[in-house]
């Protein structure tokens, strides 16, 4: 039986694709759970139609993210928190912090789009990369300065 896997099923292929599976597997698996619809003529036009929207709507967010990483090349942040002895930080500096030192500087972004692996725990200069899209990376300036702690 020929379907279009409407999502990736794990050992027999990714979403969009036609596939030939046995009978059994298709009517008892694969069309109850909505993991595949029939590859009639009907639905492989509809699946192109869908491909190519996709497709149309991918490469215009590729360009706005783009651009955005454009604006954002060479832009330094800076965050202000309050540090202790040996200039380590009471708390830590987070991708919501960065992304609220952006939005100050009048770059608004998602916090998820700031890529941080582990949070700021000290004064002074990181890069911090940015995934505005699947193929767009950027790098940011972010400096993280002492306000004394009052005793």
């Amino acid at each position: 039986m020929k379907l279009i896997l409407r999502e990736d099923v794990y050992n027999l292929g990714n979403s969009g694709e036609v596939v030939n599976v046995k009978d059994g597997y298709a009517r008892n698996y694969l069309l109850p759970r909505n993991l595949a619809m029939l590859a009639s003529a009907a639905n492989i036009r509809q699946l192109d139609h869908e491909k190519a929207v996709i497709a149309v709507r991918q490469a215009k967010l590729k360009s706005v993210a783009e651009e955005a990483g454009k604006k954002l090349n060479g832009v330094t942040v800076t965050v202000t928190r309050k540090v202790g002895e040996q200039d380590k930080l009471f708390g830590s500096v987070t991708a919501l912090d960065v992304a609220e030192a952006l939005a100050a500087q009048g770059h608004k972004f998602d916090r998820r789009v700031i890529h941080l692996p582990e949070p700021i725990r000290t004064v002074g200069t990181f890069e911090v990369e940015l995934r505005l899209h699947r193929d767009v990376h950027t790098k940011v300036s972010v400096t993280v300065q002492g306000e004394a702690a009052q005793a």
